[in-house]
């Protein structure tokens, strides 16, 4: 399954992981560790549960053999979005507005690269941070990642 493929169902998975009640918030396609894997990225405001996972797995798995979108053998994931995980997509990014983030560039700024920032709004030009008493909009083109600050 390529990218394209995957925009193009985008939508179909969406509606059966909504219609169980959850929002879709990403679905990739990868190969780990000589596996194809095609994983869901769930959300609920109540948070994210193994029996959670199991309810939207059990309803995209008909779908899937119904669909035959991938001509090959894969593993079906469901899961919540980890912490560590990048923020890829709009809805990541509405979800964590005014959480702290790590914040990695593609080139430096003010002598770094990496550094944490409150995320404050965006655009699809511009993403809104603060840092300390600073408030700055960095062009998303310019940005390598976008994580959520894990404080331990």
């Amino acid at each position: 399954m390529n990218q394209r493929e995957l925009t193009v169902l985008r939508p179909r998975f969406a509606e059966v992981i909504e219609h169980e009640g959850y929002e879709m918030l990403d679905v990739e396609f990868v190969h780990e560790d000589g596996e194809a894997v095609l994983r869901f990225y769930i959300y609920h405001p109540d948070g994210i549960t193994a029996e959670d996972c199991e309810q939207v797995s059990n309803a995209l798995s008909p779908r899937l053999d119904e669909w035959d979108p991938i001509d090959t053998h894969y593993l079906l994931e469901v899961s919540s979005p980890d912490l560590s995980r990048p923020l890829v997509t709009d809805r990541q990014l509405e979800l964590s507005i005014g959480e702290r983030l790590e914040v990695s560039l593609y080139q430096k700024i003010k002598g770094t690269k990496h550094f944490e920032a409150t995320l404050l709004g965006f655009n699809d030009e511009f993403v809104e941070l603060e840092m300390g008493h600073d408030v700055c909009r960095l062009a998303r083109k310019d940005i390598a990642q976008l994580r959520v600050a894990l404080d331990f």
